[in-house]
């Protein structure tokens, strides 16, 4: 697509007399989903696929292009009716897509919807299928040297280089048949309903941290720092609630991921902060923390770019974490941790954090990735068990 020449859309939505199943929904030819609850929106098939050089702030852009040309008859109007594009984009660089589907279910607060843009291809596709049996290896760092890595980005704050850095693993899961992006999305949303279950390219996961929705001029954003696995036996698992809330190191954490985004929400008007409090999901529990702010004239592309990367997934200062990444970790994180979701026509939309993800690399390969927040007292026994814990729920769908 040149700049001067975007592609023309012509966009139908109507309400559907049935209320489609997700799992009907997600038996076709898939490009993109994002499902939390009873609340879903599925990309059938493609009318534009377009591949991101420069992440979040290229796909602001892109959209805005599209939409200047497009023609959307919205017969709903819930939020994701009419004209809809699923976007991931990379942590860093290139890497990511922006997809216009041809075909996109959607369910909104009970209300069910189809849109269809004219043009687009849909390919005829199997039913989604098991992965059988896996077995996972370390990825480029073992676990062990990881650990190391973990106490030298320590030392590095201790001296005062920085006063935060978000370090990453990953493990290659390799299965008997191949990988259906899918079949594992449909395990995600069913194990956590809860977070926010994704599918956009070769990238699938659930996550529970959102970057930035913004509905009727209102942009809100959930920070997550701060973690602690769960326990089986209810009495030793409310105390780790208990030390997680109290905990100096995990406060600190947190505090400097909800300052990383305060600072470039503040700006834009009135500040509303509420947390932190207790995210509480299956495998884990985060410190959380929920910040709003009513806005004008962006899109939630344009807010997703000011805040990506933040503390969360980064560090702080940013440049000097970015710098420690890149010399400490020994992988490219590609859109692990970048951002991933939708926009609609109007430039609103919900952009979440591709954490508790896995990305195909294979016919029967799915790399999986897991991180954590590291402070100067970090433990890199007890970080690399935190990311044991964070890879479970990809891992855990694998494997269903």
């Amino acid at each position: 697509m040149s700049d001067d020449q975007p592609p023309t859309l012509v966009v139908h939505t109507v309400l559907r007399r049935d209320s489609l199943s997700l799992s009907e929904a997600l038996s076709g030819d898939v490009t993109g989903a994002w499902t939390r609850g009873d609340d879903a929106l599925v990309g059938i098939g493609a009318s534009l696929i377009l591949p991101l050089r420069d992440g979040l702030a290229e796909a602001a852009g892109i959209w805005r292009r599209i939409v200047s040309t497009a023609s959307v008859d919205d017969e709903v109007g819930v939020e994701g009716s009419g004209l809809v594009g699923f976007v991931s984009a990379a942590f860093d660089g290139a890497g990511g897509r922006v997809v216009v589907p041809a075909r996109v279910l959607g369910r909104r607060g009970g209300v069910a919807f189809e849109t269809t843009i004219d043009s687009g291809i849909i390919r005829d596709v199997p039913p989604p299928s098991a992965p059988g049996e896996i077995t996972v290896a370390d990825g480029p760092v073992t676990g062990p040297e990881w650990a190391e890595r973990v106490a030298a980005a320590s030392e590095r704050i201790r001296t005062g280089a920085l006063a935060k850095v978000v370090l990453a693993r990953s493990v290659v899961a390799t299965t008997e048949n191949p990988v259906d992006l899918r079949w594992l999305a449909l395990r995600l949303a069913d194990a956590y309903p809860d977070c926010w279950t994704y599918l956009v390219g070769p990238l699938v996961g659930a996550t529970p941290e959102l970057l930035v929705r913004l509905r009727g001029g209102l942009a809100q954003s959930r920070v997550l720092a701060g973690t602690v696995a769960r326990s089986d036996d209810a009495a030793e698992d409310e105390a780790l609630a208990a030390w997680l809330l109290a905990s100096p190191k995990d406060r600190d954490e947190h505090a400097y991921a909800v300052q990383s985004v305060a600072e470039r929400l503040e700006p834009l008007g009135e500040l509303q902060v509420s947390g932190p409090s207790l995210l509480t999901l299956p495998n884990v529990r985060h410190l959380a923390t929920d910040l709003s702010v009513a806005v004008s004239g962006l899109s939630v592309l344009d807010l997703a770019a000011a805040l990506h990367p933040s503390a969360a997934v980064c560090g702080t200062p940013r440049d000097a974490a970015l710098a420690v990444i890149a010399e400490l970790e020994g992988m490219d994180r590609g859109v692990y941790a970048g951002g991933v979701g939708w926009v609609d026509a109007s430039g609103d939309g919900v952009i979440g954090v591709a954490l508790r993800c896995g990305v195909r690399t294979g016919e029967r390969e799915l790399v999986a990735y897991a991180g954590g927040g590291i402070m100067a007292d970090s433990v890199p026994a007890a970080e690399l068990a935190e990311t044991e814990a964070k890879l479970r729920p990809v891992l855990g769908a694998l494997r269903a």
